[in-house]
């Protein structure tokens, strides 16, 4: 595939349905003055699409898609695929109000993105016909295949999902509502109703703390923000899990995951903010977090950096 080329829907479910490694989420660095900085960002993703993977997800939730202008994301998701240079597939954010959603979809388009994560829509809560026509607009919008992000003021009946299943360039759902009930319906609701292949991802934050639940449900595939900043230990919980190793799993989240939420708790925004302060301790200066989004308190960033040193730890004494 040549770097930035369009695919089809198949495609890219395709290369998306059995990961040879985590789903890496970027941050997007930002300079001293605030602006975006291009070129550590280029360094940011090309570093995780070497360490192995398996797609890039630009300009999403943890890459702060709610502060950037639509010309800061356009350069930001053209920086992307220029990084990932065809190895791995791009898909980027796209989000707000529909012809906003629309707008976005249409620059991740141009600037050679594989697909789109297609969030929430900006701030009402709207019923489940309104949400329907929202993606399938979005979708029709351009040939790019959509990820449909369950969350927040985005929440599905499991007919609205077949509904979105059986819309032509949706693929997926990724789901950060973390309700296995409903999602346990879902899944059964598409198996049945409707044909072919649909995706789902975890994507609630840490998705590797509740992977082994959603594994249950058959959900392979999920998000991963510790790889940001520790992608070696990403890796290793990765591949425990496909390689059915109980013992490492269990040991990467008594030891390092669990310590590592528990300090995510601690701060408003650190699901995106202490990704980065977590980037930046291990040695790439992406700047901080845009408002409304604070930088972690001093001793949450020594903290982290004691949870970051006890995982490589885990991983050298399991050697």
């Amino acid at each position: 595939m040549e770097p930035g080329e369009l695919v089809t829907s198949a495609p890219l479910a395709a290369r998306l349905n059995v990961p040879s490694g985590p789903l890496f989420f970027p941050v997007t660095a930002f300079g001293p003055d605030g602006s975006v900085d291009l070129d550590t960002y280029r360094t940011h993703v090309r570093r995780g699409v070497e360490a192995g993977a398996a797609a890039v997800f630009a300009c999403c939730g943890t890459g702060e898609f709610h502060a950037l202008t639509p010309e800061e994301f356009e350069a930001c998701v053209r920086a992307a695929v220029e990084a990932a240079d065809g190895r791995v597939p791009v898909v980027a954010g796209a989000g707000y109000g529909t012809a906003l959603a629309v707008r976005y979809a249409r620059l991740a388009e141009a600037a050679g993105a594989d697909g789109l994560l297609a969030m929430p829509p900006y701030l009402v809560v709207a019923g489940q016909e309104g949400l329907l026509r929202h993606y399938r607009e979005v979708a029709a919008a351009t040939a790019l295949p959509v990820i449909v992000y369950q969350r927040d003021n985005a929440v599905f009946t499991p007919g609205t999902v077949v509904g979105l299943a059986r819309t032509e360039g949706i693929i997926g759902l990724k789901d950060g509502l973390g309700d296995l009930d409903l999602m346990q319906r879902i899944v059964s609701a598409v198996r049945t109703e409707t044909p072919g292949d649909f995706l789902y991802f975890n994507g609630l934050p840490t998705a590797e703390q509740t992977q082994l639940a959603y594994r249950a449900l058959g959900v392979t595939l999920y998000s991963s923000a510790v790889f940001c900043f520790a992608p070696e230990i990403a890796l290793a919980f990765h591949q425990a899990l496909r390689n059915g190793d109980d013992n490492a799993v269990d040991m990467l989240l008594d030891g390092f995951y669990r310590p590592f939420v528990e300090l995510r708790a601690q701060g408003r925004g650190y699901a995106v903010a202490l990704v980065k302060a977590g980037v930046r301790l291990r040695g790439l200066d992406v700047g901080e977090v845009r408002p409304p989004l604070h930088e972690p308190a001093g001793d949450h960033v020594k903290r982290l950096a004691e949870v970051i040193e006890r995982g490589y730890a885990l991983l050298e004494e399991a050697k």
